[in-house]
Parts: C-alpha cells; structure tokens; sequence
C-alpha cells in the first residue's frame, strides 16, 4: 500500500473513532468561539509556551547538546557523537584537571570547542617525550598517561623544552589525540569567561552511548 493510501486510511479511523468529538468541537467553535478559543488556548497554548520556556532555560543555562565535528578528542570522542554538556556546575564549583570542557573558540567566539582542561591558573606546563609534565611533575595517571603529546616548534606554545606558565583567569586545553588537536599549544589560552561547561555523557549514536572521562 501507497503512503497516500496509508495515510487516508489513518484518517478515516480518525473520524470514525472521534466522530462524536470533532462535531460536537466543531458546534462549539461555530456557536461559542471566544470560549473555544480560551479553552484551546489553556488546554494546548498555554503548556506549549511553558515548555518551550523551560526547554530554552534548560539549554541556556543547565545543559546542553552539542555535537563532536572532529577527531581531535579521539578516541575519547569520535566524529559524529552527540554529547551532553553541564552548564551549571562551574558556576559553584571549582574545575578539574582532566576535566573535557566546552568553550568559545578565543579566536572566533561564535565557534564552540571541545578539549580536556591540562593546565590550571598558575600551572608551568611543559609536553616532553611525548608526556605532560605540569609543574615540574609528569602526568602519569589517566587521563592523560594514555595519550600521546607532541610537540611542534612552529606554534608559539608547543615547542620542544619550552615551559608555559597558564595566566591568571585562564586554562590551558589539549586535545586527545595530540597529533591532529589544533589547542592551546597553537592558539594560546582559554579566558574563564569563555567557558561553556563540562562535557560528561555520549548520548548518541546509541552503540557509544556512555559517561565520558
């Protein structure tokens, strides 16, 4: 059977099931119709409205869906994922080394990105031998101990032995996969006023669907 003939026969249930309904809503709206206009707008206007209030609360400022458009956080994150993002948590408290966050791209703001957080205010980060040291101590644990940095003597804050102190107000962002992660190393610091939130859930496709870490 056609789409058309599917949907005529959908159709025709409906009338016959809500016969009664529709007419008696249709002598309603033709004898009383300021009064069917308030009922509808109480029974359908009023709950939409309010919904879509809050579901513009939620996304603003409690949590939001983004998703991931490249490979830089493999293999924590792959192309196509759709993740989760806590917008409320870094309003009352403090972030976490390791932490994946969400940002405003310092160098085109209208553009979010995605990277775990290395370095703090203050820290002295320096990438050897492929490993993060972070005030004269290496990254050993995960997440860090299971990727791979490199370092690249053509961007102002990846080059070989070279030791970066994270400003005050600021972080310093890597990527996972280090080898194709345009970051702090190439582009500099994240200002905490850019912060978005924390990324914490993989909620789609369903096969990836998990808390990441």
């Amino acid at each position: 059977m056609s789409a058309i003939g599917v949907a005529a026969l959908a159709a025709a249930f409906i009338l016959i099931v809500y016969h009664r309904k529709i007419v008696e809503e249709w002598h309603f709206f033709r004898t009383r119709r300021s009064e069917w206009y308030a009922k509808m707008w109480k029974n359908w206007g009023e709950p939409f409205v309010v919904a879509a209030v809050l579901a513009v609360l939620i996304r603003t400022f409690l949590l939001g869906p983004y998703k991931i458009p490249t490979g830089s956080m493999r293999p924590t994150f792959l192309e196509g994922d759709r993740i989760f993002v806590d917008k409320i948590s870094y309003r009352f408290g403090e972030l976490k080394r390791g932490d994946i966050v969400v940002f405003k791209y310092p160098e085109e703001p209208k553009k979010d990105f995605v990277k775990r957080l290395a370095g703090l205010p203050g820290d002295r980060i320096e990438i050897r031998d492929g490993k993060l040291v972070i005030n004269g101590g290496e990254m050993n644990r995960a997440p860090f101990s299971k990727n791979y940095y490199y370092n690249n003597n053509e961007w102002p804050y990846g080059k070989e032995g070279q030791v970066i102190v994270v400003p005050d107000q600021e972080y310093f962002v890597l990527g996972d996969n280090s080898a194709a992660s345009l970051d702090s190393r190439k582009w500099g610091f994240v200002p905490q006023k850019n912060l978005v939130g924390r990324a914490f859930f993989i909620w789609w496709p369903p096969k990836r669907v998990q808390l990441s870490e």
